[in-house]
């Protein structure tokens, strides 16, 4: 089976889609798939699958353009400059089936009409969201696929009336990922306080302000967010204000994320509305507690044992923050367990089996 995974970040960052395409490829390929990447990063050594390059324009470059139909955000802008390459580098033939979790531009060329040959059917991973598979208005009426990837189960029940879909969820790298002795002195964090980690984009629906406000009602709490983004003046603004001395925003490469898990405390995500989250999955293997929002999706992959609450009190929010700091030891290793569930080599199956269905 020749497989196709295309999406401008690849190889070029290490975020949510990103991390799950490359994973599952990796699953593929040592499963005995031939398989091709094409994205705007650089090839890396060492990967059981081919790489491809096609340039984008990052989409920092964007953030003030107009919204409008088409172009809503800056990530569509990004994407748009995407096509011209990836056009050059897609050649149908090649390939039994192909995967984005990019729309509209990438979903289109993908499915684009072929001329003396067979265009290979095309799956859709709800990576970002499942609107252009059920939206109806402006460029989602243009939407289609052979096959829908569900992240969670919500997705799922939407769509499966529609579409060809299966619930497959995103995994976690349990080699990588696991309890391990804490490195402060790597990351310039105090050995003396309790440590909360924020892992996060900085931009408005990930709620970093939030949780910078629940931690200062946290006496000698640390708060450490990993991310970047267009927001970061106004939290390093807000963090300035009520956590001073008490907040750390770190830039950490992707093979030193397990080391940071590690060397925390406490795992805090703010965000209401996000498909999976892999970064749940992260912290749960290293055998952090979770608080987060509580909602039938979150319950779902970090189960019923963790600390969730409604993120609109923020002063629950600490609450919560100072009952998973106390939590016995004990319950590490049944976090760790839930996190395993998720692997990537369970999920690189699931993959597998829903291609070879696609395809035949």
């Amino acid at each position: 089976m020749r497989v196709l995974f295309a999406l401008p970040g690849l190889h070029k960052y290490d975020r949510g889609a990103e991390i799950a395409f490359v994973s599952v490829a990796n699953e593929l390929a040592k499963a005995g798939a031939t398989v091709t990447l094409i994205g705007s990063g650089r090839d890396r050594t060492g990967t059981p699958y081919h790489f491809l390059r096609a340039n984008s324009v990052p989409r920092e470059n964007f953030t003030s353009f107009p919204s409008i139909p088409v172009l809503r955000n800056e990530y569509a802008y990004e994407e748009f400059t995407f096509i011209p390459d990836l056009l050059r580098q897609y050649r149908p033939a090649d390939y039994d089936v192909t995967l984005t979790c990019s729309f509209p531009f990438t979903n289109l060329i993908l499915r684009r009409p072929t001329f003396g040959g067979r265009r290979p059917p095309h799956v859709f991973v709800t990576q970002n969201g499942d609107w252009p598979a059920y939206s109806t208005q402006s460029e989602y009426q243009l939407f289609g696929c052979d096959g829908l990837v569900c992240t969670n189960p919500d997705f799922y029940e939407r769509n499966r009336a529609r579409w060809h879909c299966r619930l497959i969820p995103n995994g976690v790298d349990c080699v990588r990922f696991k309890p391990g002795s804490a490195q402060r002195e790597m990351f310039g964090l105090p050995a003396d306080r309790m440590i909360v980690l924020m892992v996060s984009a900085l931009i408005p629906t990930k709620r970093v302000e939030v949780g910078i406000d629940a931690v200062s009602r946290i006496p000698g709490a640390h708060l450490v967010v990993a991310g970047n983004g267009p927001e970061r003046e106004a939290i390093e603004t807000t963090a300035a204000k009520l956590l001073p001395g008490r907040f750390a925003l770190l830039s950490v490469p992707a093979e030193r994320m397990p080391e940071l898990y590690q060397s925390t405390n406490v795992f805090l995500h703010l965000s209401k509305e996000e498909s999976f989250g892999n970064v749940f999955l992260e912290a749960m293997a290293c055998g952090l507690p979770v608080v987060a929002q509580d909602s039938p999706r979150v319950r779902w992959i970090v189960g019923d044992d963790q600390f969730l609450i409604d993120t609109n009190d923020v002063a629950a929010i600490g609450a919560r923050i100072i009952s998973a700091g106390n939590a016995p030891l004990a319950k590490q290793q049944a976090r760790v367990a839930k996190a395993a569930s998720f692997s990537w080599t369970r999920i690189g199956k699931m993959y597998q089996e829903f291609l070879q269905e696609i395809v035949a």
